[in-house]
């Protein structure tokens, strides 16, 4: 069964009518946004969305705020004991702080993280990559001379499952993380990660914040998929000029004929604007509580 709610005044959002997400169908589940109408879910500056595709839960994300991801996932009725995995597109906190309640409730979960050196997720280093100096006293050496041949290096979550990722591959069948590097100034060699999923409409791409770049990312998920159908997520466009979204915006819907968007998060509300006046209908309104289906 589907309900088409109207939204605003620029055309209809086919929503599933779901009492419980152990329901079957394909479908994204915005868990936290600062930004929506269903009175249960509280607003706040971050990310979290459950994927439900091909029989799996994905959590992608988990928000700004332990509890406010907490309260958010009861809300949604969300039981964070059934994923199949979980993906962290970037280290940045309103995309990690949920982390904790997460563990809490599923300790053994597996987290696929961007693998960056001294990263907060953890990391490893063979220990050639500092010089030596054999002329000092042993005391003055790091590991008195005798390093181990591969340095390993902490994380912030204690214990944690995390699968650290620096190339794209396929993790499970018609699904892909696809991992890019930002260039950007400001978060130059930040890594993030994206999720890719295959269906008879061409591929929908879930985006964190899209700090490579979401024509970047839409151009690399077009060589999984020759088209992209719908995006979800931030395009980090929330101080953009007008100029600037035009760009991104013309980009999306004349280069790589994106036939749908539900941008959420740090796009902007500029960019909310022009987007949605671009792709008409064809916007979805992606605000936290929304049940979206997936093609």
């Amino acid at each position: 069964m589907q309900i088409c709610l109207s939204v605003f005044a620029f055309g209809f959002l086919c929503l599933s009518a779901v009492s419980s997400v152990a329901d079957t169908g394909d479908r994204v589940t915005i868990l936290y946004d600062a930004f929506g109408e269903r009175p249960s879910m509280k607003r706040d500056w971050g990310f979290a969305v459950l994927i439900e595709y091909h029989g799996k839960r994905i959590l992608f994300d988990t928000g700004n705020n332990a509890r406010t991801f907490a309260d958010n996932i009861d809300a949604a009725g969300v039981d964070l004991r059934k994923l199949d995995f979980v993906v962290i597109s970037h280290r940045h906190l309103d995309h990690t702080a949920g982390l904790s309640r997460l563990l809490a409730v599923n300790p053994g979960v597996t987290i696929y993280a961007p693998k960056e050196a001294f990263g907060a997720f953890g990391s490893s280093l063979p220990s050639g990559f500092y010089r030596k100096d054999e002329s000092l006293p042993e005391p003055m050496r790091y590991y008195g001379g005798h390093p181990p041949d591969t340095m390993q290096f902490g994380t912030v979550w204690v214990g944690a499952h995390f699968e650290l990722i620096e190339k794209t591959f396929e993790i499970a069948p018609g699904i892909t993380i696809l991992a890019l590097v930002s260039e950007t100034p400001g978060t130059k060699e930040l890594r993030e990660l994206s999720l890719v999923l295959r269906t008879p409409e061409g591929s929908v791409l879930v985006v964190g914040c899209s700090h490579p770049g979401i024509d970047r990312i839409v151009e690399a998920a077009t060589a999984i998929d020759g088209h992209v159908h719908v995006i979800f997520g931030g395009f980090h466009l929330p101080s953009a000029s007008d100029e600037q979204i035009s760009r991104i915006a013309g980009a999306l819907h004349e280069t790589f004929k994106v036939d749908r968007l539900a941008p959420g998060h740090c796009t902007g509300e500029p960019a909310f604007a022009a987007l949605r006046r671009m792709w008409g209908n064809q916007y979805i309104y992606a605000g936290v509580g929304s049940v979206i289906e997936i093609p």
